[in-house]
């Protein structure tokens, strides 16, 4: 990390989000003249649960300049993707869907159309934006999303298309309006980027260098969210449990998990993602010992082959990970760990394949996000060779998730005639109520609309592979 890496030049001034705001006034005054009722802005996230963060504060920047937001495509005058990078599928899907706003541009000549996240970061895909779709009015990259207010005004007033993309090593802009999607469930970033630099990831790449937030910033949040209701505060970051890091608050992540913890109310504190290389025994002690901490842990392994480790840059071995996860287990007996695994990374073999599939079967994993290598433009894994074919990396995923499906209809199955305390989510296709326990697996009862956004215990009656049922029993 470099020397002169600190919260002074992270930080988004005081000055900058005053302008911004000053934009936003102006672009609220173009809208007034311009249309007789508030104009419809329809944004769609794409990607991890930071990405969906973001896309609340660029609802909320809209919504303060005078937009209207709905959920659908039809009728819209302002339509923003904010993108991701992680898969070549996602990628695809948004050029697909950027692509079919053609026609509704030649309809509707006003309707502006605003690409912006991690796709956009990347200089092959602003430059494909800028030459196949140029019907395109606005493209800006995960460093400058705090100034939409300012890209906005200065279309609308000059028609101009703008592209903002910067390299940087990232900001922390503090203040920001933000539109909630859920009345009772709040996602809290105390940090952003990554410095990991994983062979695979574009991360690093498109996010920037790691920077924490202010814990009394954080804190002074999490109180806001738990007086006006909220029952679940998950804590976002790339790379969560090394928060603190950079700029060197003398708070690591679990010594915030315990300020956290210590905020009256009732409510659960999850987080997302944990990297391997800096889980301790000082967070999972913390994660023990306090009561609104949900005992559910994310931890990626991505391989059980120390050699694909290495080629991986994960700086762990399955050695490692096992003793954590052994240490965890014991600890808190109860607790549900999912992970995220890789089938196919560039040279992997069939047998180092099957180290994969033995740590699955030793770790017994509430459930897993599985993915076949995708390559990232950019990254080092990239350029590696990859002789297996996509049709035997197919067989290997199937095998994975076979191995995995057993492990998880054991776990649901050893759950009936338990009782959980859940947070009751919404209404399931079925009619029934979805809850989710503290180890993140989906309960349905069936129950009044009334008890969403409460907490409920359940008694688990059935269980499928991969949720639970249940009836009230309170």
């Amino acid at each position: 990390m470099p020397a002169d890496f600190n919260i002074n030049k992270t930080a988004v001034s005081s000055d900058e989000l005053q302008k911004q705001r000053e934009y936003s006034q102006l672009v609220r005054s173009i809208i007034e003249q311009r249309f007789s009722e508030p104009p419809k802005a329809f944004v769609h996230t794409y990607g991890c649960q930071g990405n969906v963060a973001d896309g609340e504060r660029l609802k909320g920047m809209l919504e303060e300049m005078g937009y209207s937001l709905v959920d659908e495509l039809d009728g819209a005058d302002l339509v923003l993707y904010n993108t991701c990078a992680i898969r070549e599928h996602a990628e695809d899907r948004v050029f697909g869907n950027v692509g079919a706003l053609k026609s509704r541009k030649s309809e509707n000549r006003d309707m502006k159309i605003l690409l912006c996240g991690c796709m956009m970061q990347q200089k092959h895909i602003a430059e494909k934006i800028r030459k196949s779709y140029p019907f395109v009015d606005i493209v800006f990259g995960t460093h400058v999303i705090h100034r939409l207010p300012e890209f906005l005004y200065f279309n609308l007033s000059t028609g101009k298309k703008i592209y903002e993309l910067p390299d940087a090593d990232g900001v922390i802009a503090e203040e920001l309006p933000v539109h909630r999607d859920s009345d009772f469930k709040a996602w809290l970033p105390i940090m952003y980027g990554c410095n990991n630099f994983c062979s695979y990831c574009i991360v690093p790449y498109v996010r920037g260098r790691e920077r924490s937030r202010d814990p009394e910033t954080i804190i002074k949040e999490a109180e806001q969210l738990v007086a006006e209701g909220y029952k679940e505060i998950t804590l976002l970051g790339q790379n969560v449990n090394s928060y603190g890091k950079y700029p060197d608050y003398g708070c690591n992540f679990a010594q915030l998990l315990e300020k956290l913890n210590s905020i009256e109310g009732d409510f659960i504190i999850r987080f997302m993602t944990s990297h391997p290389k800096d889980c301790t025994h000082e967070l999972l002690d913390t994660m023990a010992r306090c009561k609104k901490v949900a005992r559910h842990l994310h931890l990626p392994f991505q391989s059980g082959s120390n050699r694909v480790l290495d080629a991986m840059n994960r700086r762990y071995t399955r050695e490692k990970y096992l003793e954590l996860l052994n240490y965890a287990y014991s600890v808190m007996p109860d607790l549900s760990v999912t992970s995220d695994v890789i089938v196919g990374f560039p040279g992997e073999t069939y047998e180092e394949f099957l180290e994969t599939v033995s740590l699955v079967r030793e770790a017994r994993f509430t459930s897993m996000y599985t993915f076949i290598f995708s390559p990232r433009e950019g990254t080092v894994a990239a350029k590696l060779p990859d002789p297996v074919s996509k049709e035997e990396k197919s067989r290997w995923f199937k095998e994975l998730l076979d191995a995995q499906e057993v492990i998880a209809a054991e776990r649901t199955a050893s759950m009936v005639g338990k009782t959980y305390r859940v947070l009751c989510e919404s209404v399931g296709k079925n009619g029934l109520i979805e809850g989710r326990t503290q180890g993140n697996i989906i309960i349905e009862f069936p129950a009044d609309e009334s008890v969403i956004g409460t907490f409920r215990n359940v008694t688990v009656t059935e269980s499928l592979t991969w949720i639970l049922r249940g009836k009230l029993s309170d």
